[in-house]
């Protein structure tokens, strides 16, 4: 019986190594130590939303075979949360910044909204390059 499964710590690998990548890309950019707030923050470089399945999606059709229905589901979900990050999220992230551009320069008395960016296709590249690769050691370090 294994105690911890290789698909989820493929998963849980690829979201902390990409908010710590995150954390160490804007701590360069600045000069100087980032704010923690890096490190659980949505957006950014590199994209933990497509470290984490991507990782998840090697481990399995190493595991199971590409051919299998699991990969299969794997890969649509995939491919929807990275069309998510790059295209939904990154739209209405700029539709938020828009709005708040318009509500400053309105003097609007109402709050500000919290924006949150998706990703850039830069950001999405790297963090599925990201995730290949904690997927590949994953699954020799675990399974093979």
């Amino acid at each position: 019986m294994e105690i911890f499964s290789p698909y989820i710590i493929a998963g849980v690998a690829g979201w902390v190594i990409s908010q710590l990548g995150k954390y160490v890309v804007a701590s360069f950019k600045s000069g100087k130590p980032a704010s923690y707030r890096q490190l659980y923050l949505s957006g950014h470089m590199p994209s933990a939303h497509s470290a984490t399945v991507v990782a998840v999606l090697v481990v399995i059709g190493l595991a199971d075979g590409v051919g299998s229905g699991l990969f299969g589901l794997a890969l649509v979900f995939a491919s929807v949360v990275l069309y998510d990050a790059m295209m939904v999220r990154r739209s209405s992230g700029e539709q938020g910044v828009a709005l708040t551009a318009v509500m400053k320069e309105t003097k609007s008395e109402a709050p500000l909204p919290r924006v949150a960016m998706g990703h850039t296709p830069l950001e999405v590249a790297v963090g599925t390059l990201l995730g290949f690769f904690v997927g590949l050691a994953t699954y020799f370090v675990m399974v093979f």
